[in-house]
C-alpha cells in the first residue's frame, strides 16, 4: 500500500528539468525556426534517412540549455528518457550519435544560422510588443577559455587573448551585447578576443532605430568615436572615482548628479539579466570550442534562447 502511494507521488511530481522543458516546448517558435533552417537541411534522397529537422533542432537547443557536448548528448539519450521524449525520438528507435549531432551543428555554423535564429526570435517578440526599439543598453562580459597548452598544437587558442579586469588577468573572449533598454532582451551580439576594449564595439551594438543608449563607465567618450551614429544620445556612467568625490550632502548640484547616476544605473542593470541567464540558468561559463567562429555561433544561440526564457511567462500567458 505504501509502495503504491509512493509510486503515485513520483508519477505526479515533476522535476525542475521537466518543468523547464515543458515551458520551452510552449515558448520556442519551432515552426518558424524550422522554416529558417530547412533550405540548408538534407532531404535524404540518398543514403540513410536523416533525422527529422524538428528533432535535430530540439537536440541542439538541449545542448545549450544543459551544457552538453556532442558525446554527452548522445550518451544522455540512454540515461534520460525525458531527453528522448523532448527530441520526439521513438522509444525503441534509432538514436542520433555524436557524429550526427556534430554535423548538424557544423551546418548551422557554415550558413550562419545562429544569427538567423536570433533575428527570427526577435521578430516574433517585436510583433508581440515585448521588444521595443527606442533605447539600447550595451555591455560586455568575459568568457573564460582553457589556458592550457597540453594539446596537439602545444599552444593556446590563437583567437583568445588575455585581458585585465581590476587587478586580475583573464584569458578568453568577450561577448558584447546590445539589449533593449525597456525589457533587457538582446537584439545584437558581437564576439571578440578578450583584449578588445568594450568601447571599440559599442556603436556596432546599436540597431539604428534607437534615440538613446546607455553604458557603464567603460564607454566614456563613445559619442566622439569615428563610428558614432548621429541622432543617438549616450548616457554613460560617471567614473567611480569622480562620483565618489561628489559632495551630495552639502552641494545641491552634486546631489542631483548623483540621483541622475542612480537612474542611469537602474536602466543599465537590465543588460545584466541576459548574462545571468546564460551563465547561471544555462551554465555557460567557459568556451567549449577552439576559435571565435564556433563559440560565437553558440553564444548567439544562447542569447536567442535567453530572450525566450526571460519572457516565457508572458508568452505562455498569451497562449493561454
Amino acid at each position: 500500500m505504501k509502495q503504491a502511494a509512493l509510486n503515485l507521488i513520483l508519477s505526479i511530481k515533476k522535476t525542475r528539468k521537466q518543468v523547464f522543458l515543458e515551458q520551452m516546448e510552449q515558448v520556442v517558435p519551432w515552426a518558424a525556426l524550422v522554416e529558417v533552417i530547412a533550405p540548408y537541411y538534407p532531404e535524404g534522397r540518398t543514403g540513410r534517412p536523416p533525422f527529422s529537422l524538428h528533432t535535430m533542432l530540439r537536440i541542439h537547443f538541449m545542448q545549450q540549455w544543459f551544457t552538453l557536448s556532442d558525446l554527452a548528448m548522445e550518451e544522455a539519450f540512454f540515461d534520460t528518457p525525458l531527453y528522448r521524449e523532448f527530441a520526439q525520438l521513438e522509444e525503441f528507435g534509432r538514436l542520433p550519435d555524436e557524429s550526427t549531432i556534430l554535423r548538424f551543428r557544423h551546418r548551422l555554423e557554415k550558413h550562419k544560422l545562429a544569427e538567423e535564429i536570433l533575428a527570427t526570435v526577435n521578430d516574433i517578440l517585436i510583433e508581440r510588443g515585448l521588444l521595443l526599439k527606442a533605447g539600447t543598453v550595451v555591455d560586455a562580459t568575459l568568457i573564460a577559455a582553457p589556458p592550457s597548452t597540453k594539446n596537439k598544437d602545444k599552444a593556446r587558442d590563437p583567437d583568445m587573448h588575455s585581458s585585465k579586469k581590476g587587478n586580475q588577468w583573464y584569458f578568453g573572449m568577450k561577448a558584447h551585447i546590445g539589449a533593449d533598454a525597456d525589457s533587457g532582451l538582446v537584439h545584437t551580439v558581437r564576439c571578440t578576443s578578450g583584449h578588445v576594449s568594450d568601447i571599440a564595439e559599442a556603436n556596432t551594438l546599436l540597431h539604428g532605430q534607437e534615440t538613446v543608449a546607455f553604458g557603464d563607465a567603460g564607454y566614456q567618450g563613445v559619442e566622439k568615436r569615428p563610428d558614432a551614429k548621429a541622432g543617438v544620445i549616450w548616457h554613460v556612467a560617471m567614473r567611480p572615482g569622480k562620483r565618489k568625490a561628489l559632495d551630495k550632502e552639502n552641494n545641491e548640484a552634486d546631489a542631483l548628479v548623483d540621483q541622475a547616476e542612480k537612474l542611469k544605473a537602474s536602466i543599465r542593470a537590465k543588460v545584466e539579466h541576459p548574462f545571468r541567464v546564460i551563465k547561471r540558468q544555462f551554465g555557460f561559463v567557459k568556451v567549449r570550442y577552439r576559435g571565435l567562429k564556433k563559440n560565437t555561433a553558440q553564444i548567439v544561440t544562447l542569447f536567442a534562447l535567453s530572450n525566450l526564457w526571460m519572457v516565457r511567462s508572458k508568452l505562455m500567458g498569451a497562449q493561454a
